[in-house]
């Protein structure tokens, strides 16, 4: 047999000779080439409905820490969106609670 071996010659599912070990030290856990779907989640999430895009952009975050896959900055701005239009909506409900609380007051009083 000789060393390496032929890449045909591998078990499915174990490391390819060459490539690095994954952030834990064990093989087979090496950097993956795909992207981390919670990543796509979040950025998605983040404009359908704020706040479940900051949880999936943290998630996504930490797996990526994790495993080494790709996707980092779509986490990101999956929780930047996330928080911005959460804040949004916070200052419209805000704002909204206060022109009806006007309103009632006003028409209180005549």
């Amino acid at each position: 047999m000789t060393w390496p071996p032929p890449e045909g010659d591998q078990n499915p599912g174990q490391p390819v000779y060459g490539q690095p070990y994954g952030p834990d030290g064990y093989p087979g856990q090496y950097r993956q080439d795909t992207t981390n779907i919670m990543a796509i989640l979040a950025l998605i999430f983040a404009f359908v409905f704020a706040p479940a895009g900051i949880v999936l952009g943290h998630f996504a975050r930490r797996q990526i820490r994790l495993t080494g896959e790709r996707g980092s900055r779509l986490a990101m701005a999956g929780l930047v969106l996330g928080y911005v239009f959460t804040a949004i909506g916070l200052l419209l409900c805000c704002g909204l609670l206060a022109l009806l609380i006007s309103a009632s007051r006003d028409s209180g009083t005549r």
